[in-house]
């Protein structure tokens, strides 16, 4: 049973599910790049399959770093089953990279519980998210995150609350550097970076409006019992699930207001919805409906393959 397979963190499911994740990456660029591949194009998608491994981990390591599920795979096994249920995620490469800076700035807003080395976390997480912005400019919502940790975790020197700025400041400063040398107009760059539509259509695809449908709705039932579960956490890690939740409704904001809809903007909501789900398929005490669950997850890229 699957279930039963990844109800315990093992060495082996790093390498079954980094397996998956070549073979999504591998079948979401097949039609695209056919024909066209070449050498550098190779080495390029590459260099993008690499970016999606190292958010797993990454992704892995802030999840049991900090004890946001027990010790099981499930987390990064709907991790990847996600980029399967919606394969544009794969095909948007800055957004991929936007995404694994964001995870990088969430490692380190959630470490703040242990309330130690607090300004440099703080200047890192805005340097991340700063740098994220760069590739994708809605990424640029997550920095209320940062706030949103200094009073979760009830951090209230007011000096605290200025070092996001420089770290900010210190990514605008690089970036305009590196422009200038390089002979690059950073005004029409900027300009280009804004942008936002209430548009839905693009979405429109029997693909994304079932697997959006299944992702939501499974998350959203999934997240009454995460809500409920938060209140049987140590008192010191609440805030930490708290964080994933705002980030769940960053991501739906991001959703909302993207300018080029076309799925890849729902990878925002792959980690907090994972890290719900995974709390949820913790407490199901019926082994068939988790059994079921997962496997609802899994058929559901190869059905929409078919379509």
């Amino acid at each position: 049973m699957i279930s039963n397979f990844f109800s315990k963190s093992k060495p082996i499911h790093y390498i079954v599910v980094s397996i998956m994740l070549l073979l999504v990456f591998v079948l979401s660029k097949f039609k695209i790049l056919a024909n066209d591949i070449d050498l550098i194009i190779f080495f390029k998608q590459t260099a993008i399959f690499l970016v999606c491994l190292m958010s797993v981990f990454v992704f892995d390591f802030l999840v049991t770093r900090n004890s946001l599920a027990k010790n099981n795979s499930y987390h990064i096994v709907l991790y990847v089953l996600f980029f399967a249920i919606l394969p544009p995620t794969i095909l948007n490469s800055q957004i991929l990279i936007a995404n694994f800076f964001i995870l990088l700035a969430l490692r380190r807003l959630i470490s703040l519980r242990s309330q130690k080395a607090i300004k440099k976390k703080l200047f890192d997480a805005s340097f991340w998210i700063a740098i994220a912005t760069l590739f994708y400019f809605w990424s640029s919502v997550f920095f209320i995150l940062i706030f949103a940790a200094l009073i979760v975790y009830a951090i209230i020197d007011v000096k605290n609350y200025i070092i996001p700025f420089l770290g900010i400041a210190t990514v605008i400063v690089i970036t305009a550097s590196c422009f200038i040398i390089l002979e690059i107009d950073v005004f029409n760059f900027a300009s280009n970076l804004f942008g936002f539509s209430l548009e839905f259509s693009a979405l429109n695809s029997k693909q994304i409006i079932i697997g959006s449908t299944i992702l939501l709705s499974f998350g959203l039932w999934a997240l009454f019992y995460y809500i409920k579960n938060i209140r049987s956490q140590m008192k010191s890690y609440r805030p930490s699930f708290k964080l994933v939740i705002l980030m769940a409704i960053l991501g739906i904001v991001i959703i909302a207001v993207a300018p080029s809809k076309n799925g890849s903007e729902f990878i925002f909501l792959f980690a907090p919805l994972s890290i719900i789900m995974t709390n949820y398929l913790e407490v199901i005490s019926e082994k068939w409906f988790r059994e079921t669950l997962l496997w609802i997850i899994i058929v559901t890229p190869i059905a929409l393959l078919l379509l």
